[in-house]
């Protein structure tokens, strides 16, 4: 998945890659938010962070079956 804005306080920007380690539901009419792992431009972690579904954009593989 990328990111879908810039994450200023922890200096990330839109498109960056990462991983999705979990999803975190909220109550209350509060947004619901995921802990992601931030990739480097070699496709290696380097951070850990926690964000917004708004913040952030999940790609779909396309998978085809043989």
């Amino acid at each position: 998945m990328q990111l879908e804005e810039d994450i200023p306080e922890h200096n990330l920007h839109q498109g960056t890659s990462a991983i999705i380690i979990d999803y975190c539901s909220r109550y209350g009419g509060q947004e619901d938010g995921y802990l992601l792992e931030v990739l480097d431009a070699n496709n290696l972690a380097f951070d850990v962070i926690a964000a917004t579904a708004s913040k952030i954009e999940v790609a779909t593989a396309n998978v085809s079956q043989r």
